[in-house]
């Protein structure tokens, strides 16, 4: 199969909608697919064998490392010359939409898959006027598309409310080759506590930005005398955060990558998940893969993701989080049974599976709308 993969994302950006990306481009070329990625310039001209053509953008202002991408007619002619059997638009929003222009011109059948909430996104930043025209916008934009792919089921649901139609469930994976219990690193465990043996070790990893709530650590970090806070990552809120959490034992690594980042897993006591905007949170199951008890916010997805492997706080209520921490230390044999869970319940290895369901969406959308047509569905959702 032919497919062009327009993005959003690419290398160096790094978050989970990358991820994905990049562990897909792998399996498909392991399954010896022809892909084309068309991509935000400034990572690899090429990955896992495949073309990636870059294109320049302009720092978006409210979230300056994420650049916005304007189609341009150079797509059209890519696009044209690789002949794709479908075009996969990846996370759309302006590129994306250049995409879907150019699958109708073209003739070939669309494919999005929804990562970011960005009408949830709008309220962080203070643009929650803006929320409505943007579900708009994202619905006007993904109901052009033959087969639209949701990361979680969750997510999947509260689309179908905002009519989107047309809905599938593409699964995550996970390389538990790498993402794997490993005994702690001694030196990276006394970096983690400052020294002191016996305090507790929180972990976070993901982006460092305002939609993701770190700030609500920031009292339970400042008045509980037994706690360590490690953030790995990066984002447009790092630097005032680390202003925020100046005096307090947090540590700040920047991004951890590969057998880095597994040793960090390895290292905590417990995984924190403060985030209520997530699509999906793959991060959360990078933890679990790795033996690590997740402490996550009540929101869906990530709080179904745990299931017996971690605790559920009420995410705006500073003293059920601190209720849920203390329990988690003090229960009789609590931390044992919910890294024994974690470690029972370590998702399938790879992404073939999720790969392969990709695929079987790519030939759904090319039987659904021969010709670039999409054929209307009588009901709201898929």
């Amino acid at each position: 199969m032919r497919v062009a993969i327009v993005t959003e994302t690419y290398l160096p950006f790094t978050d989970g909608v990358a991820t994905r990306l990049l562990a897909t481009l792998a399996e498909l070329a392991r399954l010896r697919q022809d892909v084309l990625v068309l991509a935000p310039d400034g990572g690899p001209a090429s990955y896992a064998g495949f073309p990636v053509v870059g294109f320049p953008g302009r720092p978006f202002f409210v979230y300056p490392d994420k650049r916005v991408i304007w189609p341009r007619p150079r797509m059209l002619g890519l696009l044209r010359r690789f002949h794709p059997d479908v075009i996969h638009t990846v996370n759309p929003a302006v590129f994306g939409a250049g995409a879907a222009i150019a699958a109708k011109v073209l003739g070939v059948p669309l494919v999005a898959s929804y990562h970011t909430h960005f009408a949830h996104y709008a309220r962080h930043y203070g643009y929650g006027a803006l929320q409505r025209p943007i579900w708009a916008y994202m619905r006007m934009l993904h109901n052009q598309a033959a087969i639209n792919l949701c990361t979680s089921a969750a997510t999947q649901e509260e689309l179908a409310r905002h009519g989107f139609r047309r809905l599938r469930l593409w699964p995550p994976g996970v390389d538990t080759r790498l993402f794997r219990p490993v005994p702690p690193d001694p030196a990276l465990r006394l970096r983690f506590t400052g020294g002191v043996p016996g305090r507790t070790v929180l972990l976070y990893v993901g982006r460092l930005a305002s939609e993701k709530g770190i700030e609500r650590l920031l009292p339970l970090v400042r008045e509980d005398a037994g706690l360590n806070l490690v953030l790995v990552g990066d984002g447009p809120a790092r630097a005032r955060l680390q202003e925020l959490f100046a005096g307090t034992p947090a540590v700040f690594t920047g991004y951890l990558h590969g057998e880095d980042l597994v040793a960090a897993y390895a290292a905590a006591d417990a995984f924190i998940f403060p985030s209520t905007t997530e699509t999906l949170g793959l991060v959360v199951l990078e933890a679990l893969a790795c033996g690590l008890p997740v402490l996550t916010a009540r929101a869906a997805p990530a709080a179904a993701l745990v299931g017996q492997a971690g605790l559920v706080y009420e995410p705006r209520d500073p003293a059920s989080l601190a209720d849920t921490l203390h329990r988690f230390r003090t229960e009789p044999g609590l931390r044992e049974r919910l890294a024994a869970a974690a470690r029972s319940q370590r998702p399938a290895a790879g992404w073939e599976g999720p790969t392969r369901t990709l695929l079987a969406c790519y030939e759904e959308a090319m039987r659904r709308a021969p010709a670039g047509r999409v054929q209307p569905e009588p009901s709201g959702g898929g």
